[in-house]
């Protein structure tokens, strides 16, 4: 996230990761999903820096790691594990049926976070926790709250937007 490796990571470099996802799938910029995922990345970045104390619009890691504790917990605002994952899912499920098939997100994957085929399809049988195949809308909801809240590198929602 720290593209210019200053050991802060501000507004532009966060508004990158949706940028990131919107080209990967090549969605126009007034795509509904597109605008979604930009306005809650928006909104989530609004929350880091509140949540952060911080005096500028930058935050160091340790910062950026104690906000997003605190942003996932606070819903008094804007719960933006729930406004992520919703915006994120509806991007992944190309096909719009309302699940995440192995091609969709090894996709996501391969696409957006660089990760490959044999390490991708391993997180997707974590992440379909019923193993019917397919990820749902609460698994993968469950999964990104996991991504926020696991203190476990090996935990699934720890791998889910790529290794942490």
């Amino acid at each position: 996230m720290d593209a210019d490796k200053d050991g802060r990571v501000n507004a532009a470099e966060f508004a990158k990761i949706a940028d990131r996802i919107i080209q990967a799938y090549g969605l126009d910029g007034d795509d509904r999903r597109a605008r979604a995922l930009r306005a809650v990345n928006q909104m989530y970045w609004m929350e880091l820096v509140r949540h952060s104390g911080a005096e500028s619009d930058a935050l160091t890691k340790d910062r950026f790691v104690m906000a997003n504790r605190l942003a996932a917990i606070d819903t008094s605002r804007i719960n933006v594990m729930e406004g992520l994952a919703h915006a994120s899912f509806d991007i992944i499920d190309a096909n719009g049926d309302n699940e995440i098939d192995k091609d969709e997100f090894l996709r996501f994957q391969r696409d957006v976070w660089q990760v490959q085929a044999p390490e991708a399809m391993e997180v997707f049988g974590k992440v379909d926790i019923d193993g019917d195949g397919a990820i749902s809308r609460m698994e993968f909801v469950r999964t990104v709250r996991e991504y926020f809240m696991s203190m476990d590198p090996s935990a699934p929602g720890s791998m889910l937007f790529g290794r942490v």
